[in-house]
């Protein structure tokens, strides 16, 4: 028997760069359509339509709302049938919201197919992925975690620019079907092609252990505590990019200086992640997470206190949220193994993603009613506290004793 072959699904899976290559690309595509989508839509939409900008760009948030709220059903399903089914869901689902986007007739219809939309978001995105990397590749899944946010890291890069040449080609409804289309014609066969093989999914329907999904003793504290740093890194870093722009002119940037220091915070994320790429090996990932928690602190507190130029604070930042991405995926499969991984990440995307889904308004609101200055202040107590909550987590997991899996 040739290694790797699977016997149930009848077919061998394809080298690891080659999935990751595929996903990679299904996620550029999946972020750029939902997460950025507003960027350069909104306006479009807005000016042809009348509908009020904050319900246009309102529409990510019912989109990762609903996206958070199936993420527990999303990770028990990649646990029982494996990545291909779920991510086959994905595919189906963006390109019905988007088309249904594109032919809306009225903002209510509008807002439905932003629901179907998060519901391509909730089996596709992140989380979704992660969980089915680590159902092909148990312990060994981080490289591939890793790999996957790179690419997920030019989404905007190569949507943006793509989208805008759509709308004045096409008009911002023609582009809403291209997009669909390109879900339907490349997504999908990339993402089916990246799962076949999956042992998960050729197990379906086999029995698993009872406890798989289940936590015991002392790690359901170390369960809760690590879904707590996440989510409330998840708010801080939405709220800070949403408004990033705003944020910069009131530590003194003016506007076009912020706008292209603002530009510094994706190549910042992304240089992170290479970084993380080339050293994560040597270290177990909860010290990943720690680097991210410690970054973030630090950024906002550089932002914030006037200290240093603002290009420092932006990189400094734009690190620590690049990586926390990276360890939301790598820390829980290791602490808590290949057999839970899915469940458990299903999990933790719930408050994550409802994090995310009220940042842009949560955001708003406080600037509004307490100033963007005041606003950078309590982001940067919020993300010290959640120093703080790591240097629990990391007690915590010593006084479990080392986990299997850690890097010797």
């Amino acid at each position: 028997m040739q290694p790797g072959f699977n016997v149930l699904a009848g077919t061998a899976p394809p080298h690891p760069t080659a999935v990751v290559a595929a996903l990679g690309v299904a996620q550029i595509l999946g972020w750029g359509t939902s997460f950025y989508f507003p960027a350069v839509f909104s306006q479009p939409i807005v000016a042809e339509t009348g509908w009020p900008l904050g319900a246009v760009v309102g529409g990510v948030s019912i989109g990762m709302l609903a996206a958070g709220l199936i993420s527990p059903q999303v990770g028990r399903l990649v646990e029982r049938r494996g990545g291909r089914p779920v991510l086959l869901t994905s595919s189906l689902c963006y390109a019905a919201g988007l088309a249904g986007i594109g032919l809306s007739p009225s903002l209510p219809v509008y807002i439905v197919a932003w629901t179907v939309l998060g519901v391509g978001m909730g089996t596709g995105l992140y989380d979704t992925v992660f969980a089915a990397l680590g159902r092909l590749y148990g312990r060994k899944a981080r490289g591939a975690i890793t790999n996957l946010t790179l690419f997920g890291g030019f989404a905007s890069t190569v949507c943006w620019p793509l989208s805008a040449f759509l709308i004045d080609a096409v008009g911002w409804r023609g582009a809403c079907l291209v997009y669909a289309a390109l879900h339907l014609g490349l997504a999908l066969p990339l993402q089916m092609f990246a799962m076949r093989g999956d042992p998960a999914a050729s197990a379906a329907g086999v029995a698993r252990p009872a406890a798989a999904g289940g936590l015991i003793g002392r790690e359901v504290g170390v369960f809760v505590l690590l879904t707590l740093i996440l989510a409330t890194a998840s708010m801080v870093g939405s709220i800070v990019v949403i408004h990033l722009l705003i944020f910069l002119q009131a530590s003194g940037a003016a506007a076009a200086t912020a706008i292209w220091i603002g530009a510094l915070f994706g190549p910042a994320q992304v240089a992170a992640r290479i970084v993380e790429r080339i050293l994560g090996g040597g270290y177990h990932p909860v010290w990943t997470l720690t680097t991210s928690v410690v970054l973030t602190a630090a950024g906002l507190v550089l932002l914030w206190s006037g200290l240093s130029p603002l290009v420092l604070a932006i990189v400094v930042f734009g690190g620590g949220f690049g990586i926390s991405l990276v360890a939301r995926g790598t820390v829980p499969l290791a602490l808590f193994g290949p057999e839970r991984f899915p469940r458990l990440i299903g999990r933790i995307a719930l408050p994550c993603l409802i994090a995310q889904a009220l940042a842009p308004s949560l955001g708003a609101l406080l600037i509004e009613t307490r100033g963007a200055d005041t606003t950078i202040g309590l982001l940067t107590m919020i993300a010290i506290l959640n120093v703080v909550l790591m240097a629990g987590l990391l007690a915590m997991r010593s006084e479990r004793g080392r986990d299997p899996g850690t890097p010797e």
